[in-house]
Order: C-alpha cells, then sequence, then structure tokens
C-alpha cells in the first residue's frame, strides 16, 4: 500500500452499539484511562527493537516521569473529589472511586510491566558494555575507590536521623527517595529505627572506573548502604528497606491575591508539603519498619505499591550515555530555510519577502530566537511583545528581551506563572525582565495564557510595520529539539492588527473585537471550530466533498467531539491523529463510522496542533481552510485558557501544513498506533512485502526544508503530500 492509497483507503467496519449508548456516557472514554493507554505506547517504545538501546532506556524513563505526574495531579485531584464527598462524574459517567479503582489496577499492572523491561534492558545494557552493579559485585579496586568517593562527594551531605520520643519522624519532600533502617548497637544490642534520606542534589549512580568503552556503576543507595559503618559506628544493620512518596502537586492560589508573585511563591513550598499520594517501597521490607513509615506518613496500603526491582525508575535518564553515539538516535542537525540564508540571516527580509512557515525540529528553533535579538540590536524596532508560558532556565529568549528593554525599546511580556512545575523558573524571570526595564504583565487570575505569539514594531520608511509569530510550541529552545511544533513568521498587517489586540487583552482585560484572522479562548475558538465543522456537515448533504483532518495532543471536550460525531453521521470524512488523551470513541455504526484516531509515538514529540476542513473540495485542495493552533481540544484550553486558532491563508504555508506535514503524519506506518472502538490500540501493520513502514519522523529529516525559498519542489514529497489536483490520476 503507497501513502497516497492509505489517505484514500476505506474506514474500519463500524462497531454497532445500542442506541442508548451512543447518546449516553458510554460515547466517550475515560480521560484518565486513556491517558494511562498513552503511557503504555511510551513505554512499548522501551521495549521496540527498532528504537536504539539507550533511547529505549530513555523511553522507560519517560513513561516513569509521566506517570509521577499524573499520580501528583489528576490523580490528587480525583482523591480530592472522593475525600471532600463530591460525587461529580466523569464525562463517561464514572464517579471518582470508580476512576481510582480503575487507575490503580493499570498503574500497577504498568508499574509491574516498567520493572520487566528495565531488567531485560540491562541485560541488553551489560552486553554492551553498560553495567549496573550491587554490593556483591564490587572488587576490591571498586571499594577503595567508593570509599574515596563516599567521603569527600557524598558523606557531607548526608543528614541520618534516629526515629525515637527525641526525634520526631523529618518530612519527606515530594519524589523523596530514602532508606529506612534497622539498626542493632553491638554494645548492647539496643534496636534503633533509624532514615537516611537520599539527596537529590547528587547524581542517582556513581561511575566507576573500568576499562576504555565499558561504563560501570553503582546505585547511590548500594553506595550507602555499603558504608553504614560510617554513618552509624557502633551499630549492625538487621534490616532495611527503601521508599520513595510522591506528594499532591496542585497548586491553590487565593483568588484576590494582591500580589500574585509572591502568592504563587508561598503556593509553592505549599505544594513541598502535600499531602502523600502514592508511596513505592522495596519488597521484603521488614514489617515493623514498613508498618513505621506508613503510619507517620498517613499512607494506606492502597496507596501504596511494592517494587521488585529498581526503585525511581526516572533516574535511568542519567545512563542515556553521550559518550556512546552507537547506542543512540543517530545525530540530526536542524536546517535552516534558504530563504533566510539567501537575506544573510536577516529575518525581516526574509519575513518581508513571504510568511515563513518553520517545521521544527526538523527546522532550527534558533530562527525564532535570532528573530528576538535581531528586533533587540535593531535600531529602528520601537516595540516587542512575547508571551511566555514554558521557557529555558537561562533562557536566550528572555535575555533577547532583557537585552531590548535596556536599550529604551518598549518590551511588555507576559509571563504565565501558573504553568505547572514552571512556576519557580517563570517566577526567576518575571524578576528579570523587570530588572532590565520591561514592562511584565500575568494576565488572567482564573485563566492561563498558552498562546504563543511574539510581535515585533519596527519604524520602515514613515510606516511601522508588524512582524509577527504564531507557534504551536513553548518558545523553549531545549524542548524545541525534540518536540515537532510549528513556526508561523509573517508581516501581515491584519495578524499584525490581531496579535496586538491579543496583548492588549492579556494587559488591559478588555475582549479584543473584530478580530480578522484568528479565534481566540475562551471567547470565540470553541464557537469557531464548531461552526467550521458543521459547515463541513453543510458540504456533505449538498453533494460536496466533505472532509476533515486533525491533529492534536489531546481530545475530551464533549461539546466538540459531539460536533464530530455529527459530522460523521452526516457523512464527513474525519481522520484524527491524536498522541495522547481521545474521549472520541471512533469506528461506531451510526455515531463514528467515519471517524479514525491514530497516535504517532516516535523518536520526536509530536506537539502541533492542525486543523484542515475541505471547505467543499475534499483534502488535500486549494480549497480547504487550514489552521494552527496553540489549544489541544479539552474544556480547560477551550474555557480556562487563552489560545490561539490562526489561519493560514498564504498558498504555500497552507500546502505545507495540509499537504506535507498533516499528510505525512496521517501516511505514518512505522511509530503509529490505530484507536480501535474498545479504546485499545493497536500498532498499525502492513505486508512486509509492501517494502519499509513509512515513518514521518524520517521522512522530514531527510527531505530538503520544506520552507526553502517558499515553495517545495514536487520531487521533494511523496505524492500523498500534492494537493489533489496536481496528484496523479489513481
Amino acid at each position: 500500500m503507497t501513502q497516497a492509497d492509505f489517505l484514500r483507503a476505506p474506514f474500519p467496519a463500524p462497531v454497532p452499539m445500542t442506541e442508548a449508548e451512543t447518546l449516553g456516557p458510554r460515547r466517550f472514554f475515560n480521560r484518565e484511562m486513556s491517558w494511562l493507554a498513552f503511557n503504555w505506547r511510551v513505554l512499548e517504545e522501551a521495549a521496540n527493537p527498532a528504537v536504539p538501546l539507550l533511547e529505549r532506556l530513555r523511553f522507560l524513563s519517560i513513561s516513569a516521569t509521566n506517570l509521577d505526574e499524573f499520580y501528583t495531579v489528576r490523580v490528587a485531584g480525583l482523591r480530592a473529589l472522593l475525600r471532600t464527598g463530591t460525587p461529580t462524574p466523569s464525562e463517561d459517567g464514572r464517579s471518582p472511586a470508580e476512576q481510582l479503582e480503575l487507575i490503580n489496577d493499570d498503574a500497577r499492572r504498568l508499574m509491574k510491566v516498567q520493572q520487566i523491561t528495565y531488567k531485560k534492558l540491562k541485560r541488553e545494557m551489560e552486553a554492551k558494555g553498560i553495567e549496573i552493579l550491587t554490593r556483591s559485585k564490587l572488587s576490591a579496586r571498586d571499594l577503595k575507590f567508593l570509599e574515596n568517593h563516599f567521603l569527600n562527594k557524598v558523606f557531607p551531605v548526608l543528614s541520618p536521623l534516629a526515629i525515637d520520643p527525641a526525634h520526631p519522624f523529618p518530612f519527606i519532600p515530594n519524589t523523596g527517595f530514602t532508606l529506612a533502617l534497622e539498626l542493632e548497637r553491638e554494645e548492647d544490642h539496643r534496636l534503633l529505627q533509624a532514615l537516611l534520606p537520599i539527596p537529590q542534589q547528587i547524581a542517582r549512580f556513581v561511575t566507576l572506573p573500568g576499562p576504555v568503552g565499558e561504563h560501570r556503576c553503582l546505585p547511590l543507595e548500594e553506595l550507602l548502604l555499603l558504608h553504614l559503618d560510617m554513618l552509624f559506628p557502633g551499630y549492625a544493620m538487621r534490616g532495611h528497606c527503601a521508599f520513595r512518596v510522591l506528594r499532591d502537586s496542585d497548586l491553590e492560589v487565593e483568588d484576590e491575591a494582591e500580589d500574585l508573585v509572591r502568592s504563587f511563591e508561598s503556593a509553592l513550598k505549599r505544594r513541598r508539603r502535600g499531602e502523600v499520594i502514592r508511596m513505592k517501597i522495596s519488597a521484603g521490607a521488614p514489617p515493623e519498619l514498613k508498618a513505621l513509615v506508613m503510619e507517620e506518613l498517613h499512607v494506606t496500603p492502597d496507596e501504596v505499591v511494592e517494587v521488585r526491582g529498581l526503585l525511581g525508575v526516572a533516574d535511568l535518564k542519567e545512563l542515556v550515555l553521550s559518550s556512546r553515539p552507537d547506542l543512540l538516535w543517530p545525530p540530526f542537525t536542524p536546517r535552516v530555510p534558504e530563504r533566510v540564508q539567501d537575506n544573510d540571516g536577516d529575518m525581516f527580509a526574509a519575513i518581508r519577502q513571504k510568511d515563513i512557515l518553520l517545521h521544527h525540529p526538523y527546522e532550527t528553533f534558533d530562527l525564532v530566537i535570532r528573530f528576538l535579538e535581531q528586533a533587540a540590536r535593531d535600531p529602528n524596532v520601537l516595540a516587542i511583545k512575547q508571551t511566555l508560558y514554558r521557557t529555558s532556565w537561562d533562557s536566550p529568549i528572555v535575555s533577547a528581551l532583557c537585552e531590548a528593554a535596556e536599550a529604551g525599546k518598549s518590551v511588555t511580556a507576559l509571563v504565565e506563572l501558573k504553568a505547572r512545575f514552571d512556576e519557580a523558573a517563570n517566577i526567576r524571570q518575571s524578576r528579570r525582565l523587570e530588572r532590565a526595564g520591561a514592562h511584565v504583565v500575568y494576565g488572567f487570575m482564573h485563566l492561563k495564557t498558552h498562546a504563543k505569539i511574539s510581535t515585533v514594531v519596527r519604524r520602515e520608511g514613515d510606516n511601522l510595520v508588524t512582524y509577527t509569530h504564531y507557534g504551536t510550541g513553548n518558545y523553549h529552545p531545549i524542548t524545541a529539539r525534540i518536540y515537532t511544533d510549528l513556526s508561523f513568521f509573517t508581516c501581515d498587517a491584519a495578524l499584525g492588527r490581531d496579535a496586538t489586540k491579543v496583548f492588549n487583552y492579556l494587559s488591559g482585560y478588555v475582549q479584543p473585537q473584530a478580530l480578522e484572522n484568528i479565534a481566540i479562548a475562551p471567547i470565540s475558538l470553541k464557537s469557531r471550530l464548531i461552526e467550521m465543522i458543521r459547515a463541513e456537515v453543510t458540504h456533505a448533504r449538498e453533494g460536496r466533498p466533505a472532509e476533515i483532518w486533525i491533529k492534536l495532543n489531546s481530545l475530551i471536550e464533549p461539546d466538540v467531539i459531539d460536533a464530530l460525531y455529527a459530522a460523521s453521521q452526516a457523512g464527513v470524512k474525519i481522520s484524527l491523529v491524536v498522541r495522547g488523551i481521545c474521549g472520541l470513541r471512533p469506528g461506531i455504526k451510526g455515531l463514528s463510522e467515519n471517524i479514525r484516531v491514530k497516535s504517532v509515538v516516535g523518536r520526536f514529540l509530536e506537539h502541533s496542533r492542525i486543523v484542515c476542513f475541505g471547505n467543499g473540495g475534499g483534502l488535500p485542495s486549494k480549497q480547504a481552510r487550514v489552521f494552527l493552533s496553540s489549544a489541544d481540544w479539552m474544556g480547560r484550553n477551550l474555557s480556562r485558557r487563552v489560545e490561539t486558532l490562526v489561519e493560514a491563508l498564504n498558498p504555500t504555508v497552507k500546502n505545507q501544513i495540509m499537504g506535507q506535514i498533516m499528510a505525512a503524519n496521517l501516511a505514518d506506518e512505522a511509530q503509529s498506533w490505530v484507536l480501535n472502538p474498545d479504546g485499545s490500540y493497536s500498532r498499525q501493520l502492513k505486508d512486509p512485502s509492501d517494502g519499509p513502514l513509512f515513518s514521518c519522523h524520517r521522512f522530514f529529516m531527510d527531505n530538503p526544508s520544506l520552507s526553502g525559498r517558499g515553495t517545495a519542489g514536487a520531487k521533494d514529497v511523496p505524492r500523498l503530500a500534492r494537493p489533489r489536483d496536481e496528484a496523479s490520476p489513481g
């Protein structure tokens, strides 16, 4: 099957449901279970033989980090509903208690498979010269090295803690990893219970000297157990266990907080002390020690997970060694579009020539930084406005904004303090911007600002020209290396006016009037989407081609899902690429037989949000309407965040998004999972005789810049990626 054949292939045979089920909550998948299904797909990549060994280890680590965050936010929220007696059901009709039971069962299975996967990877790593040792496998030379390492690099930061009436049980922070010990004093056989918190500031794995080409390491907890005599002289160990806790990490901020920054600083301190919602403990723990830890941390048996293997699987990311490129993805260098090179790197000149669309990480995010750095140093630039949701700790974008402010330009930065787990970094960036003289605003108390917009106002002759950047991803140069996102640069006057109105809304709270080419949440984005979905229904009923292509991270908003169901019932063909959570149930007779859903999980994290409407001409076609967005289709994005939906009007940009990026994602076979009507996912397979599986990631890495000078040649893209009126018949 060719890629073009796949796009034209018939939809799978629909599965029946009763009429009552298609009208009731069973028409939706449960949000939490759908998220867990995504994390299973991430974990599956850790066992995928097509993925290099250490990249598989990275996937294993990511699956553990994901699960930690899921518990500290989503599970914590459900537990709060249960604790307060709030019976609010999920969209699929389940109570908080029912959801927690499902989560507990599935997450425990996932954690068991994580340990099985770790053991398999550990054996493969040993065969490649990477060994994770235990105390029993250490040589005399190792012991001497480790003693020196312990005394000089670990011992000074340790705080062994006795547990008795004079030494109450200490506070264990979120993700805190601790050894619990039963000790016996050799002098009089008196028993002592003690804790040894494992410092989070020290690497989890200690590298040992060894032959060139080999990597030998020891987990930090093994090092501590090896040197207990230095920490508790005169005591012998009778038993021990390790445990790791997760705490409720949701933030609560006073609605009427007078100083938002100080309120968030206080809330961050409270987060650290949130109640424990899950504790992992090593299997075989001494019963009295386990009971003591559970009692002091106020955890119940259903909140405890016994682990036969490695606690803190997320820490395995430390062993993704840059010194072993043979076990990593082949190196990849993002491209610089030819039009920017032709203009000697002058971003403004390149944008004046024609709108630019960058597809990250295949095309370099450095140009977004260059856009702002050039603006900071250009004497003709008068003003810069910028949203910041997440960015790196030492952000070059913030540096450019500071440089511009210090040069006397008008700089306005919208810093979102409510970006979960980046609150501290964003507070730091806001202080830095204020010191440089930038005007820092924090948007709305009840809304997160998730839109990705930057504007530069430049004097050109007698006119002021607004250069605008709209993005689908964060202004984060590190994640931009692994997230697939879109950056759209334009000096179109209407799009510049729209961006300015959004900034005025964020700083002045006055709703923008008469937006020309964009819609924004929470005001008009959801209604615009539903309006355009209904327009496809009209095309279908009047006998015109009717089709929708959608690419998102998450889809759970019930009104939008119902609109898609109605479109399917009218005959609109709908193809979705939803990386993570999907509440829509595809392939149900009489409800969604014209909807298919897939998830792409691979080398890069699919992050761009795109929607294409056939508009009576089908897809891809010149008649289509194409949009890029910062918003996933979730209640929070469409109702409780400031988001953008930007229409691409430039024909070249439309074709890049629709005919290349969307079409290649829909045609992907190598890293795609198909969502079944029962909520399970299946690998997308084909007959091996048809040739290698098509990978959209590989395709974009291998092909010349799709932005180029503004027009990609037909030879550069697969047949599926050309507009339908240009493709060969059949």
